[in-house]
């Protein structure tokens, strides 16, 4: 009997092993079912990320939103160019043309979710003439203060040659505490397309480095600039083929000509809005101020003036800056403006009138986007990051002018 036991007892425990083994591998005994995990879905990005790991290039996505991801202090309405207040708007720019009816009205794949309610905010989604612009309009008059929001863009979304999104893209900002009024931007339409545009002439001093396409309506031998200091892909797009080099050289008359159109319509917006948040500040010396986001306007042949002192303007990635300069608009050797908070070059807008327009000094470190009547000039060794847009010519002397993150 012990030696039955000695052998038989180890092959029961073997089998019994063996049996619990096979339950767990089938899923146990506590009712057969199949436990296996489904495969994740595409995980979520935030505006100007890629997409997931080994995505095609040509995967579409967002490349920016406004307001941006984790904006704070959000505006809950906007006032436009002619002071109508209306709910804040969303915005997703695209890195390519889209298929208008994957992502408009109604708003299914383009939401918007307030976190405090749990519910979606009814709306509208409508899009761009170019089809790389969804703007989401809030069915409220107004969004909540205090609250936070949560704007997805689902893989719904499909780009013009039917190609969706690899992810979806998620992201959430905050409303102010209090209701409050933001400045719609000023739209630059087509001339946004260029980091400098001129109805006359585009001259340097080499070496310059533009890093975008200039554009200028006026006869192509009147622009100077070089091909070397185009740099960044840019062109220099022209009416004519008087621009002494052909190597950079772009003929369209047409498009040149919308451009110009667009310029002159960010002009008269800039100029035209009213009802200002500071008048005649500083007596038109602003330097070493802080800038809050608003609409400044300065009256009477002053001008403004910006010394070494530099300013610093602040606020936050969706906040929009509007200077209103009746006369002239001069920034002194090397002042610096500062940019604080989240505040970005492509929400100022300096609109410039006078007889000299805008001139820059040397060594100034420049920020925003210049609208002016009567032309821009920059000395040596300063650097803008922003646009520069006017009628008559763009001087140059060894400068570098970066275009704004969109």
């Amino acid at each position: 009997m012990n030696r039955f036991d000695s052998t038989f007892k180890p092959l029961l425990w073997l089998m019994a092993l063996l049996l619990s083994a096979f339950l767990a591998a089938c899923g146990g005994g506590g009712g057969g079912g199949d436990t296996t995990t489904a495969p994740a879905g595409p995980a979520n990005v935030i505006p100007g990320a890629a997409g997931s790991p080994g995505a095609a290039a040509t995967n579409p996505t967002v490349n920016s939103a406004s307001p941006g991801s984790g904006a704070t202090n959000v505006p809950t309405t906007t006032k436009s160019s002619t002071n109508v207040v209306s709910v804040k708007l969303l915005t997703a720019t695209f890195d390519a043309a889209m298929t208008p009816a994957t992502i408009v009205s109604p708003a299914t794949t383009f939401t918007l979710r307030d976190n405090t309610l749990g519910a979606n905010v009814p709306g509208t989604v409508t899009m761009n003439g170019a089809f790389t612009i969804a703007t989401f309009t809030p069915g409220v008059p107004n969004l909540n203060a205090a609250t936070s929001y949560t704007a997805t863009i689902s893989t719904a979304a499909k780009n013009a040659g039917g190609t969706a999104m690899p992810n979806p893209v998620v992201w959430s900002f905050t409303t102010a505490a209090v209701l409050t009024t933001g400045h719609a931007a000023v739209d630059l339409g087509a001339a946004g397309n260029f980091v400098v545009f001129s109805n006359t002439a585009i001259t340097s001093v080499f070496p310059s480095n533009v890093k975008g396409s200039i554009g200028t309506a006026g006869t192509g031998s009147d622009t100077t600039i070089t091909c070397p200091e185009i740099t960044a892909g840019g062109t220099v797009w022209s009416v004519d083929a008087t621009y002494p080099d052909a190597a950079c050289l772009t003929i369209d008359g047409p498009n040149v000509g919308i451009a110009a159109g667009a310029m002159a319509a960010a002009i008269t917006d800039a100029k035209g809005r009213t009802i200002p948040d500071f008048t005649n500040l500083g007596a038109g010396t602003i330097g070493g101020l802080v800038l809050a986001p608003g609409l400044y306007k300065w009256t009477g042949a002053g001008g403004v003036t910006i010394d070494n002192t530099g300013v610093t303007i602040t606020g936050g990635a969706d906040d929009v800056w509007i200077f209103q300069i009746d006369s002239n608009f001069t920034v002194q050797d090397n002042a610096t403006i500062t940019l604080g908070g989240s505040a970005q070059a492509k929400n100022i807008f300096w609109q410039v009138g006078g007889v000299a327009g805008a001139v820059i000094g040397s060594a100034v470190d420049f920020k925003g986007i210049i609208l002016a009547d009567t032309g821009i000039t920059l000395d040596s060794g300063s650097t803008v990051l922003g646009r520069l847009y006017t009628d008559p010519a763009v001087t140059f002397k060894t400068n570098t002018i970066t275009p704004p993150a969109p």
